[in-house]
């Protein structure tokens, strides 16, 4: 092959030198400058890559490589023929030199006839017939005797009949696969390691397959295990734990291992149908007068004793304002006592209640409470409940309804027998000899204490002592109360505890293990403080109209709300009811804020939490809006239509919003005096506060906050002289077409209309 340098073929392929060069590296290979002689292999991946990355067709000269073609393939019937007719077998494999081409690249192709076919002995070099045939093989347990040239190989015509009616055999050796593990993606370099090949036959492997991939370019699992069974090794998935899945114990116990736990309940309901003062009668200790309207201000905890068998009780708010506290309540318990007015009804609480029970795969038990009331009707609170799929027992369903009276506590302990009969037939059970898992019901920050958290263990045993992670929280158990503040060591399955010694207070809800690896456990605390940080980071990204079609496609937009300001509070009415009536079936507009003045910097700061648009007519933001609103990547409009408005918003929404042109302000100046001038009118004179004001920009009057009027400028002046601008820092005077309404403490704003590129 002719030696061809780097710069020759880069000046065929119309490139440089150092795209070759860097191409090269990325499969491997290292060149150290323009004059390197390359490789055939080398030359190989140039052309590939040529030819499939670029999509494109090169003249790639062969500089002096042989390359070769198919010839014309022969029928059976033919090559049978030419065979009869030599009177000589055919070979079992041949391989046919192609002709040298001057064109693009062509593959190498190999034709082999596999048909079963004698080997003629007499034809072969014995020699090196020899090399593959070692003496040391045997046959029938006899040594084969070595082969001789010239007239001696005929004397044996036993070993020649032998060889002429069966075919030579090479020994077989057995190779051992080399295990290799394969993620679900992995670089070429480290599949090359693994499999204990270089980077180069990875990499022509995947070349043949189409895939032109660089050394630390990733492939899929399947593409890895296709090359690697390819090279001779075999394939097993490697399963990657994360840093979670190794710290926490989440294996399935098995039936040996579990034992019968107490039921965990939550009483729930519509406000003022009894339920504190249920729980007052269960446990025997009023706190219904410490609770302020009547309303628990948070979920606690507490354990009550039935015919020596114990029953887990979590307290949650019945108000609407605490419904999401009540939902998580539901999430940690297996049996909901619904409490349901006798002279009542079912009400909209009620309704929720029921699904979030159904929704956590909880049982329901209810209690008509109230009985004792004039007016209970206890059969029409049943007949309601159908309505919402609790068929009670004696009408043929399988829901259980007790009547009681929780001020005369009356059938308290009937209700409580059949929450342990549901208890039995649930078969709830755990294994309490494991590291402890449960969630957390509640938490705060104590001034003595520090962080507090009230837990339900739901499966081990929770220790003094454990680590424990909950949400973003970590720390050793310092001390643990039960429900009664007693002092404990440890709390098994379905026991709610007091612990300390928490990093912080954790959210309500969020699951906690007890784990063994304190420096684990604070990484993944770490890695989930982080990802929350993105996250709300991503929650807080603005929204604008130029994207606003493309969030809606996507599902991420559902309201779109804006901030009105106006220079009259009736233009703010105008608009809100003008924009509302924008909304369909994918968003709908909200107007969440209206007021008349200028655009505050508390505007923006709504508009950033809110995720909102801020749309102005006839006002301007101020200097602290303006640079806030840049910062934060707030949305701010400006119209003096309020149809223009409708127009714009409109078609963002239905991702029609083309904008050729954008405002862009050059420079405001302050009015510091006037000057009344006969045959030319009113003269301003002016300080230039920050930009440039030029004698061809429009130029807008602001009056506190408010746009009074719009136009140009008439003259633009330095003491006598006129100038084209004036700069930062400067005075000048300055009269505006067809205005003379100026006052001193007026600004000038000075802008112009910039396209904007498609």
């Amino acid at each position: 092959m002719t030696k061809v340098r780097v710069h020759e073929l880069a000046k065929v392929l119309d490139t440089n030198s150092k795209d070759l060069i860097a191409l090269l590296a990325e499969y491997g290979y290292v060149i150290k400058n323009h004059m390197s002689v390359l490789e055939e292999d080398q030359l190989d991946i140039i052309f590939e890559v040529f030819t499939q990355r670029f999509d494109k067709t090169v003249e790639i000269p062969n500089f002096g490589r042989t390359q070769v073609v198919t010839p014309v393939e022969q029928t059976p019937q033919k090559r049978k023929a030419e065979a009869t007719k030599k009177d000589e077998p055919q070979a079992i494999a041949e391989v046919e030199p192609e002709p040298v081409i001057d064109e693009p690249i062509k593959r190498k192709v190999r034709h082999v006839d596999t048909r079963q076919t004698v080997v003629d002995i007499n034809k072969l070099d014995t020699e090196k017939l020899e090399e593959l045939v070692p003496t040391n093989v045997s046959e029938d347990g006899i040594k084969k005797q070595k082969l001789k040239k010239g007239a001696n190989r005929h004397k044996d015509n036993t070993l020649s009949n032998k060889m002429k009616a069966q075919p030579v055999k090479e020994p077989k050796v057995k190779k051992e696969k080399k295990k290799v593990l394969i993620p679900d993606e992995i670089s070429v370099g480290e599949l090359a390691s693994r499999i204990g090949v270089s980077p180069t036959e990875v990499i022509k492997k995947l070349m043949a397959l189409g895939i032109m991939a660089a050394i630390s370019q990733t492939i899929e699992y399947d593409v890895a295990a296709l090359i690697a069974d390819d090279l001779g090794a075999e394939v097993e998935k490697e399963i990657i734990l994360s840093d979670e899945e190794i710290l926490f114990d989440d294996h399935e116990d098995t039936p040996e291992e579990l034992e019968h736990r107490s039921p965990v309940v939550v009483v729930m309901g519509h406000v003022d149908h009894g339920k504190t003062s249920l729980l007052d009668a269960i446990r025997s200790t009023n706190v219904t007068d410490t609770e302020a309207g009547g309303i628990t201000q948070h979920i606690g905890a507490h354990r009550v004793r039935i015919h020596d068998k114990k029953i887990t009780f979590l307290d949650t708010p019945g108000h609407e304002a605490f419904t999401a506290m009540r939902a998580r309540g539901a999430q940690a318990t297996d049996i909901a006592i619904l409490v349901v007015a006798a002279d009542d009804g079912v009400m909209p609480q009620t309704i929720e209640a029921i699904n979030h029970a159904k929704a956590a795969n909880v049982s329901i038990v209810v209690a008509i409470n109230k009985i004792d009331k004039e007016g209970a009707n206890p059969d029409r609170i049943k007949q309601d409940l159908t309505e919402h799929g609790l068929i009670p027992e004696e009408w043929g369903g399988d829901t259980i309804c007790v009547e009681v009276s929780a001020k005369q506590k009356i059938n308290i302990e009937g209700l409580l027998e059949m929450v342990l009969l549901v208890a039995e037939i649930r078969d709830l059970k755990a294994n309490p000899n494991r590291r402890a898992k449960g969630t957390v019901i509640e938490s705060r920050l104590d001034k003595g204490r520090g962080p507090v958290a009230t837990v339900l263990v739901q499966n081990g045993t929770l220790k003094v002592g454990d680590i424990v992670v909950a949400g973003t929280a970590i720390g050793h158990v310092r001390a643990m109360l039960d429900d009664k503040g007693k002092n404990i060591k440890k709390a098994g399955p379905s026991v709610p505890v007091e612990i300390t010694g928490l990093s912080e207070a954790p959210d309500g809800g969020e699951l906690f293990y007890a784990v063994k690896d304190e420096r684990l456990g604070k990484s993944v605390v770490e890695h989930r403080k982080q990802h929350a940080k993105e996250e709300r980071f991503k929650a807080h990204t603005a929204v604008t109209l130029d994207d606003l079609f493309d969030r809606i496609k996507e599902g991420q937009v559902k309201d779109l709300n804006i901030i009105v300001k106006a220079d009259v509070q009736g233009s703010v009415e105008a608009v809100r009811q003008s924009l509302e009536k924008l909304s369909n079936e994918e968003v709908r507009v909200k107007v969440i804020h209206g007021g008349v003045g200028a655009i505050s910097e508390s505007d923006v700061m709504l508009a950033y939490t809110s995720n909102a648009i801020i749309v102005g007519f006839n006002v301007r933001p101020d200097a602290g809006a303006a640079a806030s609103a840049e910062r934060q990547g707030v949305d701010v409009r400006m119209y003096r239509v309020i149809y223009n408005a409708i127009e714009e918003i409109e078609a963002a929404m239905k991702g029609m919003l083309e904008p050729t042109f954008r405002e862009e302000v050059t420079g405001h100046a302050e009015i510091r005096q006037t000057f009344r001038v006969s045959g030319v009118g009113t003269i301003a004179g002016c300080y230039v506060q920050d930009g440039t004001l030029s004698r061809n920009t429009q130029v807008r009057i602001v009056r506190d906050g408010i746009v009074i009027h719009e136009g140009k400028l008439a003259s633009l002046k330095r003491f006598k002289d006129d100038v084209k601008e004036v700069n930062t820092g400067y005075e000048c005077g300055l009269g505006i077409e067809n205005f003379n309404d100026i006052k001193e403490g007026d600004v000038v704003e000075g802008f112009k209309m910039v396209e904007v590129a498609k």
